[in-house]
């Protein structure tokens, strides 16, 4: 990240958060699915399932926040709580391509607006970009602290 410091602050915010994503993909690295899904805390938390979560994350801020569109017509989970839980037909392959995708989709989202602009699509009501991007960096940030652990406490078996 020493590469940004003298570049313009959406330029280091867009650094520092595709650092995070990618980060967060790396948590995945080398793991089966039994590992991927193993329930290390009494939440419903797993790392598999925190990759899942940051993906509705990544479609509350960057699609749902500025695009208005509501949870369902993006095919996301009403709660946080739900965004966790994991089924069959997930795998470390189809949650990492999720969120590769995701990824994307929120790239392609910000691209042509600025840090000042507004976005009305959150439920709080009309926020800045800039906003959006530190609420999302702190999320982010959390999670891979998370994931740090959880993969930690994995490798350790």
């Amino acid at each position: 990240m020493d590469d940004v410091i003298d570049e313009p602050l959406r330029v280091q915010w867009d650094s520092f958060l595709e650092d995070h994503r990618a980060e967060l993909l790396a948590c995945l690295d080398g793991l089966t699915g039994e590992q991927a899904r193993r329930r290390l805390v009494p939440s419903e938390t797993t790392l598999l399932g925190l990759v899942k979560h940051v993906t509705f994350v990544e479609k509350v801020w960057f699609d749902e926040a500025i695009t208005g569109r509501s949870r369902s017509e993006i095919g996301i989970p009403e709660t946080p709580h739900e965004s966790f839980l994991l089924d069959e037909t997930d795998t470390v392959d189809s949650v990492r391509a999720a969120y590769r995708e995701a990824c994307e989709a929120s790239r392609a989202a910000v691209a042509g607006l600025g840090l000042d602009d507004v976005v009305t699509g959150n439920r709080r009501g009309p926020v800045p970009l800039r906003w959006i991007y530190l609420h999302f960096l702190r999320e982010i940030a959390q999670h891979c602290g998370h994931a740090d652990i959880l993969r930690e406490q994995i490798l350790a078996d």
